[in-house]
């Protein structure tokens, strides 16, 4: 297909919080017109482009629809369109969701028990949630040559260093290493098919939520499409200690992303001034979608518990916002950046 606008993708993870992503991506594959090169994905993230490239490689776009679909009704998302549509109308609004989540006994309980006590305390009784629905998805096609390349962050628990995952490295462990929150889980351990050692790790959104770099090969275009479920801001000033730690987690999984967001606008800002010959680096065209307004209503408990209404409204937001991002920028797409990175950094 001519004039078609090749891009790559970074995948922020969030917990449930990824469902926004899944709205985003929905959209996205409806564009005929835009092929994904490429997928870098931390966490929910990890997993969401794991659905997608499975999909996308058994049955094109719309199979990577209808497996991202599967992943988030497996998740506990509502899929039933019309069941959707009444239970969002419905219901209250999910801030007031998540507060009745976030002050509900049960999860006042949870939450106290993993602050007080390490997860090596549970012994089985917390196993990952992921392994059951990792064990259904295809990694013949996950790890596939066709399709978007994808690459897995993970962190590296006794280097503290980012581990990427590509091409047939990825594997159930090494997404659920992705997904680890050390306060949850033990960390996911495995040989490192690199080094033959075996590896801990926790989950990638300390080192790398998600990893820049990978996309940065000279084969892959030079877009790059950030979809950020992490709020850059907070108005609301944390003040209790869930809300407190909260926020520290946001800042901290948003500062890798922050640090090569930095690094490109630095190499920019050099091909710019002809401090560098043009073609010796690479000039990376970044964009970004997000909802922080809504995000900002939101809290850990709605990343930790899938609430059925929650995702349903992550996922028609994620879905609106790409729509929009489509109908202002899907023509700057291939020729020029839609952020402005020295305003973010301001």
């Amino acid at each position: 297909m001519s004039n078609v606008k090749r891009i790559n993708l970074a995948l922020q993870g969030g917990g449930a919080h990824g469902a926004f992503t899944w709205g985003v991506l929905d959209r996205i594959l409806a564009e005929d017109d835009i092929e994904i090169a490429a997928i870098s994905g931390t966490s929910a993230g990890a997993l969401n482009g794991a659905a997608l490239k499975a999909g996308m490689v058994a049955g094109g776009r719309q199979g990577a629809r209808e497996n991202l679909s599967w992943l988030w009704e497996q998740i506990g998302a509502v899929t039933d369109e019309r069941l959707t549509a009444w239970i969002s109308a419905a219901a209250p609004s999910a801030g007031i969701i998540a507060k009745m989540i976030e002050y509900s006994p049960a999860y006042t309980a949870f939450d106290l028990t993993t602050r007080m006590m390490s997860p090596y305390l549970y012994g089985p009784a917390l196993r990952n949630p992921l392994e059951r629905i990792l064990c259904d998805m295809h990694f013949d096609e996950i790890c596939a040559p066709e399709g978007p390349a994808l690459h897995i962050c993970a962190t590296n628990v006794r280097s503290g260093k980012i581990r990427v995952f590509s091409g047939e490295e990825v594997s159930p462990n090494s997404i659920m290493a992705s997904a680890c929150l050390p306060s949850l889980f033990k960390a996911v351990e495995f040989e490192d098919p690199k080094t033959g050692e075996v590896e801990a790790y926790w989950d990638g959104g300390y080192t790398g939520n998600p990893a820049l770099f990978p996309l940065y090969n000279n084969d892959l275009p030079d877009d790059i499409l950030v979809v950020n479920i992490n709020p850059l801001r907070r108005e609301t000033l944390p003040s209790d200690p869930q809300s407190i730690q909260n926020r520290v987690n946001e800042i901290s999984f948003n500062s890798s992303l922050f640090r090569e967001l930095r690094a490109i606008d630095f190499v920019k800002r050099l091909l710019n001034q002809n401090k560098v010959a043009k073609g010796t680096m690479k000039d990376v065209l970044v964009h970004m979608i997000s909802d922080d307004e809504l995000m900002n209503t939101l809290n850990v408990a709605t990343k930790t518990i899938p609430a059925p209404v929650v995702l349903a409204r992550l996922k028609e937001a994620g879905f609106a916002a790409a729509d929009q991002f489509l109908a202002q920028h899907k023509s700057d797409l291939n020729k020029q950046s839609t952020i402005d990175l020295q305003e973010m950094f301001s």
